[in-house]
């Protein structure tokens, strides 16, 4: 069976490079991955699995930087024309409730796997020239401003993949698969709105992965553990004055960005935890009309992070008082709208280890690399549901799946060899194979 994994993997190499390239071609972003979630939706109900989409999928008030309702609708409108299968394009996610559960339930009792595989583009403007492979074979983004530079669309490829090879296993596995196709991780929104839902409740097993350039301590094929995200929250902190005239009568004004810059200031000298390494970054700061008016409005877009959750909260308590504080210096008022949340993260020893050995037992032609736990660097919301998990006894991972990339991650010229694709629909197999299958 080990040997039959390997080959329904390979044989699915020409459709997992189509759906790659499909993706990767109409990307979307956090809460407007309809097109995406329409057509998972429609390939896992054609492969008899169970299918959650819409409110069954994410928890709406735990739910964070939702677009506007006039972008909901325009993006809605733009996938009909872009080939989203209508049949599946439900209302829910024309609402901005994207992301896709799917559920094989097996024969017989058994334990509970969850595999996560997101699937939202970031907001870039993709390289186009014909030295970028995806601009010269007509797969790279028709969504102006929009792009998969992160890997996400090679994600929800191995997603579908995996799910092929595991409904050909189905009579020989005992217990139930999840299959979590996660909306918005770019920003760290859509993880929080699906725990809060319960699906991470009795999953006794969660695996995910990331795909990663091939260098440093990834220096195989299969990274089977992760550690140390930073734990972080994200936040526009918005800046009501009194509008008055900057010549007349300034003192009826109450300045908005005033309030904005002083909380900017202030901010960035928030002192550093003892405990270990925490960050504060202001990416933006926007207000005011016209430089003949005291603004009453500014808003600032910002993120704290620390090593870990504990450390990241005193950094949230911190930029909270400091904003509303600001405000108060300033006669203005101060409002925090969370558009993001995730919690620092470990893999299980025990577990990864396990992995390493099944990936070099069943599948000799892929490398364990030889550092099996690597460190995280930035923050990752599927730490929030590890840590569901890991809370009731379960066990998780989060691994790596190395590859040959064009280009850094999160860059305008990004692409990958797709072989990772065939590699990582393998390795999910056989490790749900390794849990589930019926035990002599």
């Amino acid at each position: 069976m080990r040997e039959k994994i390997r080959e329904y993997a390979a044989a699915l190499d020409p459709v997992s490079r189509e759906r790659r390239r499909d993706f990767h071609k109409y990307p979307e972003t956090a809460w407007l991955e309809m097109r995406t979630s329409a057509i998972i939706a429609k390939t896992l109900t054609e492969l008899g699995y169970e299918v959650l989409t819409g409110r069954e999928v994410c928890l709406e008030e735990a739910r964070t930087g939702v677009p506007k309702a006039e972008i909901l609708r325009e993006h809605s409108e733009r996938v009909f024309m872009q080939g989203a299968p209508k049949e599946y394009l439900t209302e829910e996610m024309k609402q901005g409730f994207t992301g896709v559960i799917g559920i094989l339930h097996c024969g017989g009792e058994g334990p509970v796997v969850a595999l996560r595989f997101d699937i939202d583009a970031l907001g870039l403007c993709e390289e186009e020239h014909e030295g970028h492979r995806p601009y010269a074979e007509g797969f790279s983004s028709c969504n102006r401003g929009t792009m998969h530079a992160c890997g996400h669309d090679a994600h929800a490829a191995i997603g579908l993949g995996t799910a092929e090879v595991l409904m050909k296993l189905r009579d020989q596995l005992r217990g139930t698969v999840k299959l979590i196709f996660q909306p918005g991780e770019e920003g760290v929104k859509g993880a929080r709105a699906i725990v809060a839902h319960g699906h991470l409740d009795d999953v006794d097993y969660l695996v995910g992965t990331h795909i990663a350039p091939a260098d440093g301590p990834d220096d195989g094929d299969v990274t089977p553990g992760t550690w140390g995200s930073l734990a972080t929250s994200k936040y526009d902190a918005h800046f009501y004055g009194q509008a008055a005239h900057a010549g007349g009568f300034p003192e009826n004004g109450k300045n908005a960005i005033v309030a904005a810059a002083t909380a900017v200031l202030n901010l960035s000298a928030i002192p550093r935890h003892s405990g270990g390494i925490s960050r504060v970054n202001v990416g933006t700061i926007h207000g005011g009309t016209g430089r003949n008016v005291v603004p009453d409005y500014a808003v600032i877009q910002l993120e704290v992070r620390g090593a870990t959750t504990e450390i990241n909260r005193y950094m949230d308590e911190e930029a909270r008082r400091i904003c509303y504080g600001a405000a108060q210096l300033a006669g203005c008022r101060c409002e925090m709208e969370l558009q993001g949340k995730a919690e620092s993260q470990h893999s299980d020893e025990d577990f990864l280890e396990w992995i390493a050995e099944v990936v070099e037992r069943d599948l000799p032609h892929l490398r364990v690399s030889s550092c099996k736990n690597a460190q995280n660097w930035g923050s990752e919301d599927i730490s929030l549901m590890m840590n569901r998990v890991q809370e009731h006894g379960g066990k998780a991972t989060y691994m790596r799946s190395m590859t040959t990339m064009a280009s850094a991650q999160h860059t305008t010229a990004f692409d990958f060899d797709e072989k990772v694709l065939t590699d990582g629909i393998a390795v999910f197999s056989v490790i749900v194979w390794e849990l589930l299958r019926e035990k002599a």
